[in-house]
């Protein structure tokens, strides 16, 4: 019967004794090889990362309510009747008219009884820019 080496001995076949060479403690006073708790890790990551997205989602929401109420500003005013062509960097007034359409006028609120909606400046993009 061939004699077993003893279990506390590193030994293999291809290398031989090679407690000396291996990274890690092959003997019964080595420190204790312990799992990182990779479970804490992942989940601590997973909710960094989403309230990252949560962040950047609800900024982009706020971009596009933004956006939306800029877009129908400038429908409403490009819809409204006007008569003369607009001037980039005027302000405009935008009023309701007796008959519930509305129009643009350069007259300001103060200098007449109309039923004032908003004021605009024309951009030299031809956007209109909402004043008040």
């Amino acid at each position: 019967m061939k004699k077993e080496k003893p279990d506390n001995i590193v030994y293999s076949k291809e290398s031989g004794y090679n407690a000396n060479v291996l990274s890690y403690g092959t003997n019964v006073g080595a420190p204790v090889i312990k799992i990182d708790d990779v479970v804490s890790w992942k989940n601590r990551g997973i909710s960094n990362v989403n309230k990252e997205f949560e962040d950047k989602f609800n900024a982009l929401k706020i971009q596009y309510q933004l956006l939306m109420e800029e877009f129908e500003w400038n429908e409403l005013v490009y819809n409204a009747k006007f008569s003369f062509e607009p001037v980039i960097g005027e302000i405009y007034h935008l009023y309701i008219a007796e008959d519930r359409t509305y129009f643009l006028s350069l007259i300001a609120p103060q200098e007449w009884n109309k039923e004032h909606i908003a004021t605009f400046k024309l951009n030299s993009d031809k956007k209109w820019v909402l004043m008040n």
